[in-house]
């Protein structure tokens, strides 16, 4: 069995959270952003010689059309006509065969995006071709995990981020994440949530090492379950650490440039919470290394998740296999036309039964929604 072709799919979802209209100067650069009207997945599906698919999900966003372009230009022409792997160890071989191929375009970025949704369209190709569903492919022994709802940004309004909160608290869900800055919106978080609630900030790497450690020592009163990403650049380990030292627990990793980026952050004692994300950090296959390297430091993983295709459901299946009490993160709103059941959001999910991934995208919503598809073979590209 053989890659055939392989598709790449650009949809835009549109979206509410229920959140003022945002001002004509506000641009949409964060997925959290009140800008922000749709939502991007960029997907891709691997077809086969035996008739079988697997589909993945690259980073994303804003930068879908530069992704694109890796796929279509680089990544892509590096699986065509290439056996379908029938074990791990097989598919990890052709992931670092490809990845040694492209190493001169960048080890981050849009190629190892790309690389990240082919990973993961192979081990659904792989769990197909094995008949187990992912999460027991990867050895979980649970098949319903738990969610945690991360709210989008609510410009620090006070009155506003506590009404939201509340709203996902009677939703359903007990731990939520805020992506606010300053201290009265996180505190009125606080405020209005009940005791028992478990609430995290994501600052989307605002403040240099000296105003983290501050804000860092001002939060720790709120309880916080963890500060994330709170210093610029992202990848300043040794700032983190620092910041760390304040006695706030620090999350950090949805930025980090691959596996190695961890192995700095772990060298480090920087974070207490590892935030591989799957359709950026090389897919699957890196994900599980990325696991490999935090238990040996004693780091707890909670994956990044802020997507919407099989990026997400992908992540579910590992969140699977790790710690009970590690939860998958989704974004708090509500989709005009859910791209598939586990779109439609509530404080628990269950994993298909199907072999692989079980994604099973709505024909109709990619079609209402598609922005680009197209189909590459060792022909060449088609649009579709």
């Amino acid at each position: 069995m053989k890659i055939t072709s392989i598709e790449v799919i650009r949809l835009s979802l549109p979206f509410d959270s229920d959140r003022p209209t945002a001002t004509d100067q506000e641009t949409a650069w964060n997925a959290a952003s009140p800008a922000l009207k749709q939502m991007e997945t960029l997907l891709v599906r691997i077809e086969t010689s035996s008739g079988i698919h697997g589909w993945g999900e690259a980073f994303g966003h804003l930068a879908n059309p530069v992704t694109l372009q890796a796929l279509q230009q680089l990544v892509i022409p590096c699986f065509l006509g290439k056996p379908v792997p029938q074990s791990r160890a097989a598919l990890e071989a052709l992931m670092a065969e490809a990845e040694k191929a492209l190493h001169g375009f960048g080890r981050g970025g849009p190629v190892r995006f790309g690389l990240s949704a082919i990973d993961i369209a192979l081990w659904d190709l792989l769990g197909q071709q094995l008949a187990q569903p992912l999460w027991q492919l990867l050895g979980a022994r649970r098949q319903q995990i738990g969610l945690y709802a991360s709210l989008v940004s609510y410009n620090n309004q006070p009155e506003e981020v506590a009404r939201q909160v509340m709203r996902a608290w009677q939703a359903g869900f007990r731990t939520l994440k805020l992506h606010e800055t300053e201290y009265a919106a996180i505190a009125a978080a606080r405020a209005a949530l009940p005791p028992e609630a478990t609430l995290m900030v994501d600052v989307n790497c605002p403040w240099t090492v000296e105003e983290a450690s501050l804000r860092a020592v001002q939060l720790t009163e709120l309880k916080l379950g963890w500060l994330e990403e709170p210093v610029w650049p992202p990848e300043d380990a040794h700032g983190l650490a620092r910041v760390r030292s304040a006695g706030m627990p620090i999350a950090a990793g949805e930025n980090a440039c691959g596996e190695w980026g961890f192995a700095e952050l772990f060298n480090n004692a920087a974070i207490d919470v590892a935030q591989p994300s799957v359709a950026k950090v090389g897919g699957i296959s890196a994900l599980l290394r990325v696991i490999q390297r935090a238990n040996k430091h004693r780091v707890k993983v909670v994956p990044h998740c802020f997507y919407y295709g099989a990026g997400l459901l992908a992540t579910a299946h590992i969140v699977a296999a790790l710690p009970d009490e590690v939860q998958l993160e989704v974004p708090f709103i509500r989709f005009a036309s859910p791209l598939y059941p586990q779109l439609a959001f509530s404080p628990t999910l269950v994993l298909p039964d199907a072999p692989g991934l079980g994604f099973t995208p709505d024909v109709q919503v990619m079609k209402q929604h598609t922005v680009s598809h197209l189909q590459i073979d060792m022909e060449g590209t088609r649009h579709v």
